[in-house]
């Protein structure tokens, strides 16, 4: 039986491409069509560039059929994450405050996506202005998630996995300012890539809300999709700083290579931080799957202090929500949930936001110390598994009372420390869901943990895994 075009990899399609067996054209037209079938249930995708894509698809054909495709990604959908900058569609950060908004001109990253070949479909759903682990705003509602519309996909990247997990394309980029891409992939069974400061270098964008933790992030099916979008995004830009740590574009190679033995730090369990059993056995699980694969996994001490981040991000979020909605026009026609952290900011002074910004910096030192010994650290990805779409977060986890960001605990130190975080699925709890974990190196070893999940991947694989409903 020949697999859908829906369910094919971007790695697939650019082979079935360049044999002649499917075009770039079809292939679109196919999603577009599902896209409008199926999207009316999710409510993932917020702008279709219907028009617009099909003249990428065919362009993309035209250059197949002569023998000169750009790359592996020349005519693969994607879709583009609504706190990013597409040019010639709205860019509006899920909020009423720009709603009209449609700049002129890709931001860097998507510029570089275009170049690619990637047909570009449209824009997926967010929480308003990105600050909150569901996916919810004024503009457009709320998004379900594919395994289960009624729950929640996570935020801040919700429409983006919600739309790769329902077949709207095989890859899409979104953001990562405090686990937006880990945490959504492990709700919705995909690979997600939080990558180091600068690994792709920003330019062009909405205005920074978390000061440099904040990265783009790329989400596929598969790792290989996700390495072969960072390998044709990630070239160094002088107007990104961050980025000139990186002398090249990470390259397919590197991103098979990891150290035979990888040493392992597996952290179950962050202090007292409650965490629903489920996913910790199910991450027990993946350690032994590591372990089998001849990666040496440890317990031990955390080399971190986890409530010393949680309170560096308590300060430094509400604070770069005020800023944006105070440069906008104000609080007065914001999601009334976000209300609580723009008025917590009128708390925050200018030594706090330092002393929070000095911490970083020490945590980063840290962290460089205690990667020059160890591969990589295991995690789950949440504390919680998904909870009613429209519920902001979770109020109880394993029976215990939760704060706004109680689910979130795993994932906001690593963006705090900078360092490249691979979200992947481990399995399926007793509801069906997905459960997530996380693997995080060392700063720039992007594609040591790509190659790390490829080792995962092989020994457990679960592109085959699609969600009831939409298979």
């Amino acid at each position: 039986m020949t697999e859908p075009v829906w369910r094919m990899s971007a790695t697939d399609l650019h082979r079935a491409y360049s044999s002649g067996r499917l075009s770039p054209v079809t292939v679109t037209r196919t999603i577009l069509d599902r896209i409008v079938t199926l999207n009316p249930k999710l409510n993932a995708v917020v702008h279709v560039d219907a028009n617009g894509a099909m003249r990428a698809a065919e362009e993309s054909a035209a250059r197949y059929r002569n023998g000169n495709p750009y790359g592996p990604l020349d005519g693969v959908p994607a879709t583009i994450k609504d706190s990013l900058v597409v040019g010639g569609m709205p860019a509006t950060w899920g909020s009423q405050l720009l709603k009209t908004n449609k700049p002129p001109a890709d931001e860097l990253p998507v510029a570089r996506l275009r170049e690619a070949g990637a047909v570009l479909l449209g824009k997926t759903n967010v929480p308003e202005f990105t600050v909150q682990g569901y996916t919810h705003n004024l503009l457009f509602g709320s998004t379900g998630n594919p395994w289960n519309p009624d729950l929640t996909p996570g935020g801040s990247s919700g429409g983006a996995v919600s739309a790769v997990a329902a077949g709207f394309g095989p890859i899409a980029f979104g953001t990562d300012g405090g686990g937006s891409t880990r945490r959504p992939a492990g709700y919705t069974g995909l690979v997600g890539l939080k990558p180091s400061i600068g690994r792709i270098a920003r330019n062009g964008g909405f205005a920074e809300i978390y000061n440099d933790i904040e990265v783009l992030g790329l989400f596929g099916r598969t790792v290989e999709d996700v390495a072969l979008t960072l390998c044709a995004v990630s070239a160094p830009d002088a107007r990104d700083r961050h980025s000139l740590a990186f002398q090249a574009a990470v390259t397919m190679d590197e991103t098979h290579h990891c150290p035979a033995r990888a040493r392992i730090l597996y952290l179950p369990r962050f202090n007292e931080h409650p965490v629903e059993p489920e996913i910790v056995a199910a991450t027990d699980r993946v350690a032994k799957v590591l372990e089998s694969a001849g990666c040496a996994i440890e317990t031990g001490p955390m080399p971190f202090d986890i409530d010393d981040a949680a309170a560096a991000l308590a300060t430094m979020m509400p604070a770069g929500l005020a800023m944006i909605v105070d440069k906008l026009g104000g609080p007065e026609r914001i999601t009334p949930a976000l209300l609580p952290m723009y008025e917590m900011a009128k708390s925050v002074s200018g030594s706090d936001y330092l002393s929070a910004l000095n911490y970083t910096t020490r945590l980063r030192r840290q962290m460089a110390g205690f990667f020059a010994q160890w591969d990589a650290i295991l995690t789950p990805a949440v504390a919680a598994q998904p909870w009613a779409r429209d519920k902001v977060f979770p109020e109880t986890i394993d029976g215990k009372p939760a704060s706004p960001r109680a689910h979130a605990i795993y994932t906001g130190w690593t963006n705090l420390a900078g360092l490249p975080g691979l979200g992947l699925p481990a399995d399926l709890d007793a509801n069906g869901m997905p459960v997530g974990f996380q693997l995080i190196g060392g700063y720039g070893r992007d594609a040591m943990l790509l190659a790390l999940g490829r080792r995962y991947e092989t020994q457990a694989p679960w592109a085959d895994r699609w969600p009831p409903g939409f298979n």
